[in-house]
């Protein structure tokens, strides 16, 4: 489903956030990318969703390369790869309902169908009577909460995670991991990027350990390792 190969990003002589990075994700699966900060996790997430472009190497999803992709083709990827990032992101002058409404609406959703699906995604993610409350209104973990619903209403093939519990206390953390293990058992792919090394063994999935940007250890399951 997903591919990178040989995939390198170098910024400038003194710095390379990759270095010959190759490996795939199938669709479905649940993967972990570990690293300390700095380690290339979040420069793959930006190669996958075309927010940067490789220096070397190619990056694949369904079968097609994503930079080869023609300017009006990369809403439409990104539509099918959810994105939630540490800092949540949300429209503070926007309630969590309109939070998410805006992104269907960006995408051209008539009002039925967005009337019909915000309360759906809100009820999945346990906020179903937070819907009028502004972000300010919300703690720590009800604004992942309504940033994952943003990320899947538009019911993408994968949801990517870059450190999504990173604002969190761990109360609020692990609700947000109960989450994403659920949307995955309900087959949509994850990746999730964190250098939580007490995440990464409770869930006993796939792991791909990154360094200097490199992938130095890939296993499944796999555990928080690094030297």
């Amino acid at each position: 489903m997903i591919r990178f190969q040989n995939v390198s990003k170098i910024y400038n002589s003194q710095s390379a956030a990759l270095r010959d990075v190759s490996f795939s994700v199938d669709s479905g699966e649940f993967i972990s990318l570990v690293g300390r900060s700095g380690a290339g996790k979040s420069t793959l997430l930006k190669l996958l969703i075309v927010e940067e472009k490789p220096s070397e190497g190619r990056v694949y999803f369904d079968k097609r390369d994503v930079h080869k992709m023609r300017p009006h083709e990369v809403p439409f990827l990104r539509r099918r790869i959810g994105a939630i990032f540490q800092d949540f992101k949300l429209l503070p002058q926007k309630t969590a309902y309109e939070n998410i409404a805006f992104a269907m609406e960006v995408a051209g959703k008539p009002k039925t169908e967005i009337h019909h699906d915000v309360p759906l995604v809100l009820d999945l993610v346990g906020l179903k009577d937070k819907g009028n409350n502004f972000p300010r209104e919300l703690s720590g973990g009800e604004k992942q909460r309504v940033a994952i619903a943003r990320a899947l209403v538009h019911r993408p093939d994968v949801i990517v995670a870059d450190e999504p519990t990173g604002n969190l206390d761990p109360i609020n953390t692990w609700d947000v991991i109960r989450l994403l293990i659920k949307i995955n058992e309900m087959g949509t792919t994850v990746i999730l990027a964190t250098h939580d090394k007490e995440i990464i063994n409770a869930l006993s999935r796939r792991v791909v350990s990154l360094d200097k940007g490199a992938v130095i250890r890939d296993e499944n399951p796999g555990r928080y390792i690094l030297s």
